[in-house]
């Protein structure tokens, strides 16, 4: 918390690319209202720990993925789900059976993301979110109570896969619709530093149990996993229902409730009534447009742009080939010749973890976009550098005899971790949180997630293939992705950092240019009258900013 603590705002407001507009439509609820002008802290206990608790989705999904690492390279492990090779008395996995066993928790957490927007609309946020914690439970019974069938592994995996989808879509939309807007960036990409938490600790454990010769090696690591949605599941129930699904059901006073010890202000204050004004002039739009049909998700005011780039950006987390490295960390490190690869392991997972901490201080001080087209440049090179070592320096046949190869590597691999656990890891969550309009955001977050857990599947499923065919050369096309990413942020993504949902949708709605975004001034009665003004013309734009400045002062978040 002294970490987060050490966000200003009023410095972000001074040198960000993009201020958070104060409006003259929007700081009057209602008529005859005298509004509270006084300092928003910046951070309340109310929200720190919403976001801390939600986050645990993160680190159910980072156990569950980094734990399979190290259970493939356990000898009891092999012996018992694995094949034998007569001719070397070893046990070992086909690249099949490997790729089910890893892959198909893949399959189970894109349906999971899929089917979770109905739910959760219906449900609400954070029941859902305790749902989807025992559906991971139920996936971590039915691998434990097996000691021979590699299948029942897999399909337990497939199970407990359906909770991790079902909570990475829930989760994000939960924290984006709930936190306030100066820290959402910050609170969802919280849940990715607790994926790569959860990544690191499943490392640290089975690095402790990897040399026991009983099913305790492993059966320990998954036993351990039991408490996560565990924690979840019951402090979900004490958190508050999410402020815009509560106010879209009509509970319109739990709405104000939830959003005032949110931001720790009272009802009258100016940021409530703005962003509840908001709330009420989208809502009254979407009715007046009528129930929404399944295919508006891709008809409806510039929703295909967004339902397609959505899917990008998931899409090429997944294609900056960060699960390559964390799924097949040991046995990637074992062909260089490292003697313990668990140490290895241990290594890449504190990097991920720790380099996520200043992620958080980046998404709301940098801005979204510079961060992403960074960090993708910075892969680049790493995976560049990489595939070449792996390609022409390292001995495939003998690495033991190329050392200073295996060694420059693991020092290129964690410099990758470095720029993906700092920008493309949370800070993809965020912007999709961001991206939708409340009318379709649970469908297509949902939609932009399974995407993300296809390319999973298909990058754990398909690598063994591929490695033992084109060997390290395989980096080279994880970099090429890592350059269309640049240009996929340049040219269709807006900087979203300091506005809240409604003037995000709105930003998108009126083809605001990405790469002027940052400067973009929502001309006054814009959220109200979206579908008739016009953008805004230069000397218009000035007036705004100079009313924005009169304002600037008046709502100020202190330390």
């Amino acid at each position: 918390m002294g970490f987060l603590n050490k966000f200003k705002h009023t410095e972000q407001q001074e040198h960000s690319d993009a201020p958070t507009p104060v409006r003259s439509d929007s700081t009057v609820e209602k008529d005859g209202v005298t509004l509270d002008d006084s300092p928003v802290p910046y951070l309340t206990w109310r929200s720190f720990t919403l976001g801390v608790v939600a986050s645990m989705g993160g680190f159910i999904f980072g156990y569950s993925t980094g734990q399979i690492s190290g259970f493939e390279t356990m000898d009891d492990f092999l012996m018992r789900f694995g094949q034998y090779n007569a001719e070397s008395d070893s046990y070992s996995f086909s690249n099949v059976r490997s790729g089910l066993i890893v892959g198909l928790l893949s399959i189970g957490t894109m349906i999971g993301a899929l089917v979770a927007a109905p739910i959760a609309d219906r449900m609400g946020r954070k029941f859902s979110m305790s749902f989807w914690s025992i559906i991971h439970i139920v996936g971590i019974i039915i691998q434990i109570t097996t000691d021979t069938k590699w299948y029942q592994v897999a399909m337990g995996r497939w199970v407990a896969g359906l909770g991790v989808g079902g909570l990475s879509s829930v989760v994000p939309m939960y924290q984006s619709e709930s936190a306030p807007r100066q820290i959402r960036g910050t609170i969802v990409s919280a849940f990715q530093l607790f994926v790569a938490f959860g990544i690191f600790i499943s490392y640290i454990i089975n690095f402790g149990t990897e040399r026991i010769q009983s099913t305790a090696s492993w059966r320990i690591t998954m036993g351990i996993g039991f408490a996560w949605p565990l924690i979840l599941a019951v402090g979900t129930l004490f958190l508050p229902e999410s402020p815009r699904y509560a106010y879209r059901q009509g509970r319109v006073e739990e709405a104000r409730q939830v959003m005032c010890k949110l931001y720790g202000v009272p009802p009258n204050h100016r940021v409530v009534a703005q962003e509840m004004k908001d709330m009420k002039d989208k809502l009254e739009e979407e009715k007046a447009a009528g129930a929404a049909s399944l295919f508006e998700i891709f008809t409806g005011p510039r929703m295909l742009y967004r339902v397609l780039l959505g899917i990008a950006l998931q899409s090429l987390q997944q294609l900056t080939g960060a699960n390559f490295i964390f799924y097949y960390g040991n046995t990637i490190f074992k062909s260089t010749g490292i003697s313990n690869s668990y140490i290895t392991q241990i290594i890449m997972g504190a990097v991920n973890f720790f380099m996520t901490l200043p992620g958080l201080w980046v998404v709301e001080n940098w801005g979204r976009r510079k961060a992403l087209m960074t960090g993708a440049g910075w892969m680049f090179i790493c995976f560049m550098i990489f595939a070449s070592i792996g390609a022409f320096a390292l001995d495939l046949d003998d690495p033991q005899s190329t050392p200073a190869a295996g060694k420059a590597m693991i020092v290129f691999t964690c410099f990758f971790i470095v720029g993906f656990a700092t920008t493309w890891g949370p800070i993809v969550w965020a912007i999709c949180g961001e991206l939708y309009p409340a009318r379709y955001r649970a469908a297509c977050i949902g939609m932009a997630t399974a995407a993300n857990w296809t390319w999973n599947f298909l990058i754990s499923f398909f690598t063994p293939f591929i490695v033992s065919a084109i060997e390290f050369r395989y980096g080279y096309i994880f970099a090429a992705f890592c350059f269309v990413a640049v240009l996929v942020v340049f040219f269709f993504v807006n900087e979203t950092q300091g506005r809240t949902l409604e003037e995000v949708d709105t930003m998108y709605v009126l083809h605001v240019k990405p790469w002027k975004s940052s400067s973009w001034v929502p001309p006054e009665g814009i959220v109200h009258d979206m579908h008739s003004a016009a953008p805004s013309t230069p000397d218009n734009s000035k007036e705004h900013a100079s009313g924005q400045s009169e304002h600037h002062n008046e709502t100020e978040i202190k330390e």
